[in-house]
């Protein structure tokens, strides 16, 4: 008969090996996924998942962060150091992020917005009512608004400006405000000219107060201007996880666009945004809005031709084909599952 102590000894070998056997069974902890955003409801990555039972593998699979920024350059320093993984950029900061800050992994993984597509909402550029500029040449001299030097806004508002032979910093010059207080900066006459975008430039008092001086078609056409960007070891490492956040963030558009859940989706970013339900209801997530592709596709093509006619007007350096940054085959993977 075994003693106690080798019986004992027995026992605890048995059920370490079964510890270890059952080991690679343990559900692994979620991902924690940081995303990059700069404005609400344009980007739906600080309201991802309005409502319960849309996301179905956050918390399992994955959970999200989500980092606010004024503008999408700042997210470039931010995903080279490590310290976001998904960063929402435009055609602007997307070229930069690859020819100048060295990201030649960044792949398109996801879209957010697009301009310039017949029928939808876009961003207009606006002056005082009263205000005595009526051609683009009177703007020299004059102090011009974005959200973020080297950023989407700011790239449409400079090639408007290049196309009637005016340079920044020699005829006019540019400055950074967050887009709530555009409003007052114009209205206190500190600058001449501003970005016009959703939601602001549905406020009454803008609207009473401003003019459309001219808008992103006129100045450069179909337009990508935000979409999702990640680093390829980022996506080699966590490509499951990926698809699992993309199914979800497609299940998250399809709730926002249809029309039987309007009511919610406005008051989800009314209450977010503190903007007044009233303001949006009658344009919010309908065709009057920022387009937004239902499966989350971005057109690609649309942004190498955003990046190329910065070249030609001399607002970048190198030229860049996005194609070559294609990375939709997960949201597409993704998509795929909800058919």
């Amino acid at each position: 008969m075994p003693s106690t102590s080798i019986l004992g000894t027995s026992i605890l070998g048995g059920a370490l090996a079964v510890a270890l056997a059952l080991a690679p069974m343990a559900k692994a902890d979620p991902v924690k996924i940081r995303m990059g955003w700069v404005a609400a409801p344009a980007s739906l990555v600080p309201i991802l998942f309005p409502k319960e039972g849309i996301a179905k593998h956050n918390g399992i699979s994955y959970t999200v962060e989500a980092i606010h920024f004024q503008g999408s350059p700042l997210q470039i320093t931010a995903q080279q150091s490590g310290e976001i993984d998904i960063a929402a950029l435009g055609f602007s900061s997307f070229s930069i992020a690859v020819e100048n800050a060295g990201m030649a992994d960044l792949k398109i993984i996801a879209d957010e917005i697009q301009w310039g597509i017949p029928g939808y909402g876009t961003a207009d550029f606006a002056v005082l009512k009263d205000s005595p500029i009526k051609r683009v040449e009177d703007l020299k001299g004059k102090v011009l608004v974005t959200n973020g030097i080297g950023g989407g806004l700011d790239m449409i508002m400079k090639a408007m400006m290049l196309k009637r032979g005016m340079i920044d910093k020699r005829d006019f010059s540019v400055i950074e405000i967050a887009f709530p207080n555009m409003k007052s900066v114009l209205m206190e006459h500190k600058a001449d000219l501003v970005p016009s975008t959703l939601p602001w430039s549905r406020d009454p008092e803008f609207i009473a107060n401003t003019r459309t001086f001219f808008t992103t078609n006129e100045a450069m056409g179909h337009v990508g201007l935000s979409f999702w960007v990640a680093r390829q070891p980022f996506l080699d490492k966590n490509r499951a996880v990926m698809v699992d956040l993309l199914e979800d963030y497609v299940r998250s558009i399809h709730w926002y666009l249809d029309p039987a859940n309007h009511d919610a989706a406005v008051k989800v970013v009314s209450d977010f945004t503190k903007v007044p339900v009233a303001t949006m209801q009658d344009w919010l997530f309908t065709k009057a809005d920022n387009y937004r592709d239902p499966n989350g596709l971005t057109d690609i093509d649309a942004v190498s031709r955003n990046v190329h006619s910065q070249r030609e007007l001399g607002l970048i350096k190198a030229d860049l084909d996005a194609r070559q940054h294609d990375g939709l085959a997960l949201i597409k993977e993704a998509s795929a599952r909800l058919k």
